[in-house]
């Protein structure tokens, strides 16, 4: 299925007569997952890698841990359909939907039990030896690679790099999407994340930071700004978050030991009163009782 579509628009300047022309627009497919025969989601995409998007989808939310749990996947592309079988029977239960928390994403939005049963990650102390100008060299390849932006300006992507370069690249309408088929490439092919780096042109919110923590990564590179909830996520986690990539400037947020030629005082030492995880689940309680 194409990613772009060709259709017929109204160009208007100022002072100017309306200029109709073809312009080429981002595909935006529906697909519904189905997981061990239960409707769990359908998700807004680019039609494209729907196998890694389904994959990295279940793992982010906590169904899958690795490929070994999935017993097989059947995709109906005609339909929109996918349907996720694992060795192992899980149901969906009513208390998984009860706690359905509404991101900042498109969509029905992630579910969680909670938001540690959601991460399942440590803090992350894997070293990364990386320097500023690999992180603007990253950014630079990522938008080099991104041709589907340049025909429509219409979707975002993410790349999987060691600091040298890009080693997986996807792309899709939704940043969520762009990076659920980066996670769903790593656990379907058993990509080894040992200095790994993610790159992305979206913005990092707390679910894009957790989806990137439970993989073990060290670090984000992003072309946009994190939010302050991702930011405090980092700090706590160790993972090292780097945003507003412009040209040969960025801002470190999180964590930039990993830096090798930036001296800087790291925010680990700002004391933080109580886990902001902890904070995060009591309010999910508080709102539940």
């Amino acid at each position: 299925m194409d990613k772009t579509e060709e259709l017929e628009v109204i160009r208007i300047k100022d002072g100017e007569e309306p200029d109709p022309f073809d312009d080429q627009l981002a595909v935006e497919y529906p697909v519904t997952i189905f997981f061990n025969d239960q409707e769990l989601v359908t998700l807004l995409c680019t039609p494209t890698y729907l196998e890694e998007l389904a994959i990295g989808f279940l793992n982010s939310e906590g169904m899958i841990r690795s490929y070994d749990d999935i017993a097989s996947v059947e995709l109906d592309s005609e339909k929109g359909l996918i349907y996720v079988k694992t060795k192992k029977k899980k149901a969906l239960t009513e208390k998984l939907f009860a706690k359905r928390t509404i991101t900042s994403g498109c969509g029905k939005g992630t579910i969680f039990y909670n938001v540690l049963d959601s991460m399942r990650a440590n803090k992350i102390e894997r070293p990364l030896d990386i320097t500023s100008e690999q992180v603007t060299s990253l950014m630079t390849e990522l938008q080099q690679n991104s041709m589907m932006f340049k025909e429509t300006g219409g979707n975002h992507a993410s790349s999987l790099c060691d600091p040298t370069g890009m080693v997986v690249y996807h792309e899709d309408i939704g940043r969520h999407n762009a990076v659920d088929k980066i996670v769903g490439h790593c656990v379907k092919h058993n990509i080894n994340i040992e200095n790994k780096v993610l790159v992305t042109s979206g913005r990092v919110s707390s679910e894009i930071l957790l989806k990137v923590a439970k993989l073990d990564i060290p670090m984000i590179i992003s072309k946009s700004a994190p939010t302050t909830l991702s930011v405090r996520l980092a700090r706590e986690l160790g993972l090292t978050l780097v945003g507003f990539v412009r040209g040969r400037r960025f801002n470190i947020y999180a964590n930039g030991w990993r830096l090798t030629d930036v001296h800087v005082t790291d925010h680990d030492s700002i004391k933080i009163k109580e886990s902001i995880l902890d904070e995060i689940n009591k309010q999910v309680e508080d709102k539940e009782e």
